[in-house]
């Protein structure tokens, strides 16, 4: 397997940068410095986003097969460097290689959707003699880029969530500046060196990983249009009040739920409950966290769980064998496990797992956990799920929507009148029927309700957002 480059330079206005190598990126596994990435400062910051207003012209001048065609390059270096853009995202995020590899592809798929959407921005014509006064009168409307926009992308996902802003950007012809996390900025630069190859216009992206001085530029620029931030519902919420008069679009926290039913395959539902909930050591928002089961199959649906969980291989996520590799830091780690431990002193089973060393949590299983535990009501980011046997499927459903998330719930059941009640009650903003709440799909619109955000991303649903409607009238002579 592949190392990472000594250093990156950062990207200011479309330009490789070599500034300095001030930021350190280490191998989640090791601990060890893997690389270091040029850190941008706040005069940086400032010239990316006045580049950004230069350019939001001539991006909007692109022809949509222009648009497409740098799409189509990106997509095609992608699959040409996708080896090594897993072996980045494995060693800065200490993802599984497999699962990596994965997330290379879901890049791969998020660039040609945006490739695919670029050339289909329709309006409509618009039917205006509704009444008298309106003879004569036509009208049609289009979509125009919003402008310049701001982007700033979690750890979790550095490929794939970098992806769902610039692909969308680039396809309806906003110009940007990117915030990566510090974390894992590397495969958000290798995206930016395949940026710089192509004929976008001068300034059309800066990305520029940060430290905290000039990082409140990214939301409180009035010179930019729109602000796209994935992260934490505290940080997301607070960005989204100090943002002005700008459009905010905020992909934010979850603690989803799984409910499920009598009538399903148990080890069908396992095979997917274990993904949902471990995938990546359950850094993702829609990780499975609560997990109801029907009374009736309760009891062989925990122990097939157990069995299955304990089997899971941990260990370095550059092996091919392993599923469960290193959570992103030491500190995460703990937090997982001191919430689990508050949870056991209150009452909690400890069906399995839970047990740290260093970086690495074993996955965890728990029952009896109190509903105002951390555990059961924040969001645990880590790689642990809680069990919960139900008998009514009306109370489950007000069970799962007393959460102050709502990102996606997956409900397992062969019911279609019980898969259609759920769709119609449950307030969150996916239903997945016969999955885990965790399956996405880069095409379709993804996002949330209450602390879970605002706005939807799939790349159609973000050029909308990141696009406005202009209307024409003509009067007829």
């Amino acid at each position: 397997m592949g190392e990472l480059n000594t250093s990156y330079p950062y990207y200011l206005a479309g330009q490789a940068v070599a500034a300095n190598t001030d930021l350190e990126v280490r191998d989640k596994y090791t601990g060890q410095v893997a690389t270091r990435v040029a850190l941008a400062d706040r005069g940086a910051i400032e010239r990316g986003i006045a580049a950004a207003v230069e350019a939001a012209a001539p991006m909007r001048a692109l022809a949509a097969y222009e648009r497409q065609a740098i799409l189509q390059h990106c997509v095609d270096r992608f699959r040409q460097r996708a080896e090594e853009l897993a072996v980045a995202l494995c060693i800065e995020a200490g993802k599984p290689i497999r699962d990596s590899r994965g997330e290379v592809t879901r890049l791969i798929d998020t660039f040609r959707v945006a490739a695919e959407e670029s050339v289909r921005m329709t309006g409509e014509v618009l039917t205006l003699d509704i009444s008298s006064r309106a003879r004569g009168y036509r009208g049609m409307w289009r979509r125009v880029p919003a402008g310049p926009c701001s982007f700033i992308s979690p750890f979790n996902f550095p490929l794939n969530l970098v992806a769902h802003k610039v692909a969308p950007a680039i396809a309806v012809g906003c110009p940007f500046v990117l915030k990566p996390a510090s974390l894992t900025p590397v495969g958000a630069l290798i995206i930016g060196e395949v940026l710089a190859e192509t004929s976008l216009p001068a300034g059309a992206f800066s990305i520029l990983p940060c430290p905290r001085d000039g990082a409140e530029l990214f939301s409180e620029d009035e010179r930019l249009r729109l602000l796209s931030f994935t992260g934490s519902p505290d940080v997301g919420w607070e960005l989204k009040r100090r943002a002005g008069k700008k459009k905010v679009v905020l992909e934010l926290g979850g603690n989803a739920a799984a409910v499920v039913d009598r009538d399903w395959n148990l080890e069908d539902a396992v095979e997917r409950l274990l993904f949902g909930a471990f995938y990546q050591s359950g850094q993702s928002c829609i990780s499975v966290q609560r997990i109801f089961a029907h009374e009736e199959i309760y009891a062989d649906l925990r122990a097939r769980l157990v069995e299955r969980t304990s089997q899971l291989v941990m260990g370095n996520p550059r092996e091919e064998a392993t599923f469960i590799g290193p959570m992103i830091s030491e500190r995460e780690a703990m937090r997982v496990e001191s919430w689990i431990a508050e949870a056991v002193r209150r009452g909690a089973t400890l069906l399995c797992g839970g047990e740290r060393d260093g970086v690495m949590l074993s996955p965890a299983l728990l029952e009896k956990v109190p509903h105002d535990s951390d555990l059961y009501a924040q969001e645990a980011f880590g790689p642990v799920a809680v069990l919960e046997p139900y008998w009514d499927f009306e109370e489950v459903l007000r069970e799962v929507n007393r959460s102050r998330y709502g990102l996606q719930a997956g409900i397992f059941t062969r019911d279609l009148y019980r898969a259609q009640r759920a769709w119609d009650v449950l307030d969150v903003g996916g239903v997945i029927i016969g999955d885990a709440p965790s399956w996405r799909v880069d095409n379709m619109p993804y996002g949330g309700v209450k602390d879970s955000g605002l706005g939807r991303e799939g790349v159609r649903h973000a050029m909308e957002d990141m696009t406005e409607i202009r209307l024409m009238v003509v009067r007829e002579a």
